[in-house]
């Protein structure tokens, strides 16, 4: 059921590689709100997704960008306001990568060359994002940015590695950014830490399935899945929400605030 909550709106939606992605469900469900927006994601992930389709769907445009080239940015800015006809109102950042994860280097035996493309690709490029946006006053007065983020930037997941880190790094520039771009235009700065989710990336982090299924037993609600994420994200791009911003928001089904539930102690009592 759609209720018009993204009437007029213009947006850019970054990282939609395949319809697991939750920047894919966003983009569905902002198109169902009555948003028009780009879609734009580096080259190559391009070639390896189905975003074409995408764009099909949301009769929407691609402009290619690598979100760590602030060339690319300030072309898909420029850009999007042209297609869209007017300054942007709401930005997705769903972007995170980490070579070393993808590489199986452990924490205590990092790349650091590779850790500094993560914090690159998952921190910076939203700093960069905003920055430029900033500059070019691509934003609406009132607008909304929303990064995507997860709860290994608070507590530790020993499967996250140097990601954790990189979402923290994210964290805190959504905090600082945020109060820079609120004083300047009313610009909302953002993150949602949403439940783990059976995305393409989310896949690639070794014991993703039995983290998923415990943090499912853990969560009283259970886990967030996809679609649900992009339902909270839209809310963050209306003005239902003008007042929030600088907030690191929980979407996790009461995972982040539960100690211990009564089926994860059946289980480690079976186990006995």
């Amino acid at each position: 059921m759609a209720y018009g909550l993204l009437n007029g709106k213009r947006g850019i939606i970054s990282g939609a590689l395949d319809e697991k992605s939750i920047a894919w469900k966003v983009a569905l469900k902002a198109k169902e709100e009555g948003a028009t927006f780009t879609l734009t994601n580096a080259p190559i992930a391009m070639r390896m997704g189905a975003i074409k389709q995408l764009a099909e769907q949301c009769n929407a445009e691609i402009i290619p960008a690598d979100a760590t080239a602030v060339e690319d940015l300030e072309n898909l800015f420029t850009k999007s306001q042209e297609v869209l006809g007017g300054k942007v109102d709401f930005v997705l950042h769903s972007i995170g990568m980490s070579p070393n994860i993808r590489k199986g280097k452990a924490y205590t035996d990092l790349n650091y060359d590779w850790f500094k493309q993560s914090i690159d690709i998952s921190a910076l490029s939203f700093h960069k994002m905003m920055q430029t946006a900033y500059k070019l006053d691509a934003i609406s007065a009132g607008g909304s940015i929303v990064a995507l983020t997860y709860m290994a930037a608070q507590r530790t997941f020993p499967f996250y590695t140097d990601m954790a880190d990189a979402k923290a790094i994210l964290e805190s520039i959504a905090r600082s950014f945020g109060y820079r771009y609120g004083k300047y235009r009313q610009v909302r700065v953002n993150t949602v830490s949403q439940s783990p989710t059976p995305t393409t990336a989310g896949g690639g982090i070794g014991g993703f399935d039995k983290f998923y299924d415990f943090a499912d037993k853990t969560a009283p609600l259970g886990n967030a899945n996809a679609d649900q994420c992009a339902d909270y994200v839209v809310t963050l791009f209306s003005d239902l929400t003008r007042m929030v911003t600088m907030q690191n928001l929980y979407h996790d089904g009461g995972f982040s605030m539960t100690g211990i539930s009564e089926e994860v102690m059946e289980l480690i009592h079976k186990g006995e």
